[in-house]
């Protein structure tokens, strides 16, 4: 795919967070913005003064001693806590994550995370970690972290608390729809997040997952779609882009795989008040897709950089939206450095899809609204579930060809979407859209 612009004008690096990840989420680092130039108001003499007082009473009266660089990072915090949930200011570990985790691979649990009424509230599980394979699921919230509450902890101190090293256990106390608490025990892991995978779903019809937005997600889509067309032959009749608790990620890569399925027109737009922070993004002419059928499917745990995919393709129109309504987290964060081991996470602009619309706090609502439900097969034939042809003695077929009777029918093999029922409901709309343009 033709290269699209970088975000060189802007000199900063911008990212698409639901929250704070249990490991922060990929993020790409470039050199801080110049400050704007512009008239500044003039210093808060009065405040100024009562922190110093405030500060020099604490040095001089608190129980234990406290360090001026203690005090200094803590009111760093406070000050940023304050702002928005998805603004941090970054410490040498948080830091280090960070840039770590731009390659996909992380230590952790796999949980990206928010808060709610002062708890910690699961935005996602990450697919194949600790935390989905045993069962965390968007909504939920961490109640106590082995044993501790986490009510009136800050996100990072809580992010601080769950992470450790591989193979160390952890215990993690969940209240999931307003029921009773409970228990779940889990292995740290070295979580290595594969952000894409595909496959045919059966034959003419693929399926892409993408489980967040790395920095080489939109070249791996592009390899994806070029594997499933080469694997079925011929061009797709249809294709299923799961975006499902996909918490976000990198805002270039979001971009990239959109352009994947567009020709032409705006693909997303941001506002803010820093220079240059207006940006937009068009679609290339060329499209990796082949304008194959498509349906997005979106769920209550697809958030920042999924909702930017899912918007601009249901904006133009490119395919059908199907789940249910997304997270609605509709602004961009910039990471700033400040030193070489420090940086601040701060949230600098607003995105709008291509006709003009705010995710903020609102999520994108699907076209065609399909719950999670639990799928379950009939058993194998038995005596009260038989055809003509298994009767004894029944006549042929006119037309020719062999009998179907029951006892030949093979064992189906197992496909994602026999135990998926969104996925499944997207199939057939594919299936039925190929019926009527046919």
């Amino acid at each position: 795919m033709p290269h699209l612009p970088r975000l060189t004008s802007l000199a900063l690096a911008i990212a698409l967070f639901s929250g704070v990840s249990m490991m922060s989420h990929a993020a790409e680092i470039i050199a801080p913005a110049a400050a704007p130039a512009s008239d500044k108001a003039p210093l808060p003499l009065d405040e100024l003064r009562t922190f110093v007082e405030v500060m020099d009473r604490i040095k001089s009266s608190y129980v234990e001693p406290v360090t001026d660089k203690e005090l200094l990072e803590n009111a760093i915090k406070g000050m940023i806590s304050n702002l928005d949930p998805h603004s941090a200011y970054l410490g040498p570990e948080d830091f280090a994550d960070l840039q770590e985790s731009t390659s996909g691979e992380f230590g952790g649990l796999g949980i990206e995370v928010g808060m709610e009424d002062g708890f910690v509230k699961v935005v996602s599980p990450i697919d194949d970690t600790p935390a989905s394979k045993a069962g965390i699921q968007p909504g939920d919230l961490i109640i106590k972290i082995d044993d501790q509450p986490t009510k009136g902890m800050s996100m990072l101190d809580a992010v601080d608390k769950m992470r450790g090293k591989a193979g160390s256990k952890i215990k993690l106390t969940i209240v999931r729809d307003g029921g009773k608490p409970f228990v779940v025990n889990l292995t740290r892991a070295a979580i290595k997040v594969k952000s894409v995978k595909s496959q045919m779903l059966e034959a003419n019809y693929g399926y892409i997952r993408i489980s967040q937005f790395q920095v080489n997600t939109g070249e791996e889509v592009g390899k994806a779609l070029n594997t499933l067309r080469k694997e079925n032959g011929k061009k797709l009749s249809g294709l299923v882009l799961d975006l499902r608790n996909n918490p976000g990620g990198v805002l270039q890569a979001a971009v990239e795989v959109t352009d994947h399925f567009l020709k032409k027109g705006l693909i997303v737009y941001t506002k803010g008040r820093i220079a240059n922070s207006e940006l937009r993004f068009s679609a290339d002419p060329a499209d990796a897709s082949e304008g194959v059928p498509l349906v997005v499917l979106i769920n209550g745990g697809s958030a920042s950089a999924s909702e930017i995919v899912a918007g601009a393709l249901q904006d133009h129109k490119r395919g059908v939206l199907m789940g249910t309504d997304s997270f609605g987290k509709g602004s961009v964060q910039t990471v700033l450095p400040l030193s070489s081991d420090r940086a601040l996470k701060l949230t600098t602009a607003l995105y709008f899809t291509p006709n003009g619309r705010s995710i903020q706090a609102q999520g994108i609502v699907p076209d065609i609204e399909v719950t999670r439900a639990k799928l379950t097969r009939e058993g194998p034939a038995s005596s009260l579930n038989y055809k003509e042809a298994d009767l004894q003695g029944h006549l042929g077929n006119g037309n020719g060809g062999a009998d179907r009777p029951t006892s030949s029918a093979k064992a189906a093999q197992a496909r994602p979407q026999d135990d998926d029922y969104q996925l499944s409901q997207a199939l057939n709309l594919l299936k039925g859209l190929n019926i009527t343009r046919n």
